[in-house]
């Protein structure tokens, strides 16, 4: 069966919603995050060089991201197995998603499924509080976008909209279905 892509949602669109295993145990799904921004994070694949230099950049900028009360999630075609085993040896402290079956979904849902090697494009999504996409990124697979674009979509969505204190682990492990 060939599934097809949507085109990647445009800024003021709906995010669109889904339901992605954190463990493999347990899931979550984006519309029981709504009332605080989140930043979807698409990336190709667990251990690989690119990846875990943006991740770790993501760790290590996750106190900022909390301060703007933001839950960040990082999206890849890994199972969850991957994703533990990952997030333990990278000491990674924010949900990867294992968009793993069907395989790119989710990925095929925002428009950045590579078809050509069955992985995401890099990509960043930000949205805000009442689900709509505020900006988003598509970057080369070779090249780590950094985390200033999205801190400054962040800063510009809570300068208009006040947020609650940051409660994002509170929050996340609340969504958790």
């Amino acid at each position: 069966m060939l599934l097809l892509s949507s085109p990647v949602p445009n800024v003021g669109a709906s995010a669109p919603d889904f339901e992605l295993r954190m463990t493999p145990q347990r899931s979550l799904r984006l519309s029981s995050l709504r009332g605080r921004p989140v930043v979807l994070v698409f990336y190709p694949a667990d251990w690989s060089p690119v990846c875990g230099d943006q991740l770790t950049l993501l760790n290590e900028v996750l106190p900022e991201f909390e301060q703007l009360g933001t839950v960040l999630l990082g999206v890849s075609v890994d199972g969850a197995w991957c994703h533990g085993a990952y997030a333990g040896e990278r000491r990674i402290r924010f949900p990867l998603l294992a968009d793993f079956e069907p395989k790119g979904e989710v990925a095929r849902a925002y428009g950045v499924f590579r078809a050509e090697d069955g992985t995401s494009e890099r990509a960043l999504f930000v949205i805000d509080a009442a689900g709509e996409v505020r900006w988003r990124h598509v970057a080369p697979v070779n090249e780590n976008p950094g985390a200033d674009g999205i801190l400054t979509a962040l800063e510009q969505i809570v300068a208009r909209i006040p947020l609650m204190p940051a409660e994002t682990d509170r929050h996340v492990r609340e969504a958790i279905v």
